[in-house]
């Protein structure tokens, strides 16, 4: 097979400008493009998260994702960091509460994960 990687995760986020400033703001990925797509009524935002994008979209009235108990499909968007520790405080700074940081039985890597403002999970993996 052809396939190199993943290129981008495409979100849809219920409120646009709050989902953009906690994927920009907050955790601090930059805006790689913007578009106002106006026969949609939609933007689409694609952010720089390293080796990937992410392409947030906005919807008129999109449907609630089923999150728990886990639906099927994708499961969550984890993120490498160096000092978990660290971004853990950070997201505390911003009012984002973790779960408590577990160690991945396989590896030995510590991980958490905390919800971005629609709920969908996310993941932070210490990357030691």
């Amino acid at each position: 097979m052809g396939l190199r990687g993943v290129h981008h995760i495409a979100i849809i986020g219920s409120d646009y400008p709050r989902s953009r400033h906690f994927y920009t703001q907050i955790l601090g990925f930059p805006i790689i493009r913007e578009v106002y797509r106006e026969a949609r009524d939609s933007w689409k935002c694609d952010i720089d998260v390293g080796n990937a994008q992410i392409e947030l979209f906005s919807f008129p009235s999109p449907p609630a994702r089923p999150s728990r108990p886990e639906a099927c499909g994708l499961r969550h968007l984890s993120f490498m960091v160096a000092d978990i520790d660290v971004e853990v405080a950070r997201l505390a700074d911003h009012g984002i509460e973790c779960e408590p940081i577990r160690v991945d039985e396989y590896t030995g890597q510590r991980f958490t994960f905390f919800a971005d403002p629609d709920g969908l999970p996310l993941e932070l993996y210490e990357d030691a």
